[in-house]
């Protein structure tokens, strides 16, 4: 579910909101271990799509007068447009189909649920691809990395978080979910840098040069990393596209089944400023050295255009405003 302030303070008009199962995606065990039988079962259940539900969504985007189905990688959301007759735009880097294809070794069941989502993805009138992309599709249009834009001055952030002026400040950040660092006593040893740990806490603590944060802190992610002399997490798109808005070097955690990581890391290594870390050496807390490696890289200029605007103009395009 997309909050509602991403859509107040970005667009002049309001939404609603109906809670639908879009998606199962992959199922995780934790942020970066997938579960492939798991969401083998979770599959079944859900495909094909069963046509009560089509035929109820596409009466509803009918009713609201909707003019176009907009579908983050959703085959729902496509599937439901050509219901109502309503055309459709996919907007993606990967879309499930391929990551599936690199589980089928660990869960042969899962081949029978890619043809029938890649037709449907492939059914979509409207195509949009945001680097770094996956699988590059000529006939799409391709646009910059997508992320939300900074709302607030880090300076700002920093006086919020209560850290020192001139302070070097690292950022955590397991990509929004919860998660046990073990390195805590050990990043106290770092005296001089000051680490902002998101969802390792159920509300803010400080702890000698640690900030923990919950993972609904109040404050927007994009502004804490924007505010951060350097971020460390997890290789998921959305925290890497504001990393790379920011122009802060990042410590990339590898996910080495999850297909999308090497892209994502072959990404930050080529347009970035950053360094990757194996899971193995994050969970055995081997990085922690290699912080300063990290702040001693150089910001970048911050690259200008934000993906998120190019593919807004296209969609006002398609709407004919």
């Amino acid at each position: 579910m997309v909050p509602e302030w991403f859509f107040r303070d970005s667009l002049n008009f309001p939404f609603g909101y109906h809670h639908v199962l879009t998606d199962i995606g992959m199922v995780q065990k934790t942020s970066i271990e997938e579960d492939p039988s798991s969401t083998l079962r979770r599959l079944d259940e859900f495909l094909p799509f069963d046509n009560a539900l089509l035929d109820g969504l596409a009466y509803e985007v009918t009713m609201q007068k909707c003019r176009l189905v907009i579908c983050d990688i959703s085959p729902l959301g496509i599937a439901t447009a050509e219901r109502a007759g309503i055309p459709s735009l996919l907007i993606e880097n990967f879309t499930w189909d391929w990551i599936y294809q690199a589980y089928v070794k660990y869960e042969a069941g899962l081949s029978r649920h890619i043809a029938g989502m890649k037709e449907i993805f492939r059914s979509a009138d409207y195509h949009i691809q945001t680097v770094p992309v996956c699988r590059p599709d000529r006939s799409a249009v391709l646009t910059r990395p997508v992320s939300r834009n900074l709302r607030r001055p880090a300076d700002e952030i920093r006086r919020n978080l209560e850290l020192p002026s001139g302070a070097r400040v690292v950022m955590l950040t397991m990509g929004g979910m919860t998660w046990r660092f073990s390195c805590l006593e050990r990043l106290k040893e770092e005296k001089d840098i000051y680490f902002v740990i998101l969802g390792a806490a159920d509300r803010i603590k400080r702890d000698a040069n640690l900030i923990l944060l919950p993972h609904r802190s109040g404050l927007f992610h994009p502004d804490l990393i924007g505010a951060c002399d350097a971020v460390i997490g997890k290789a998921g798109y959305s925290t890497i596209a504001e990393a790379y808005h920011a122009a802060v070097p990042f410590g990339c955690i590898e996910r080495e089944r999850f297909p999308e990581s090497g892209v994502l890391i072959h990404f930050v290594q080529n347009q970035m400023k950053g360094l990757v870390i194996g899971e193995k050496e994050f969970h055995d807390d081997l990085w922690v050295p290699r912080i300063h490696d990290l702040l001693a890289m150089p910001r970048l200029a911050r690259p200008g255009i934000n993906g998120g605007q190019q593919a807004a103009e296209v969609i006002h395009t398609l709407l004919g405003s």
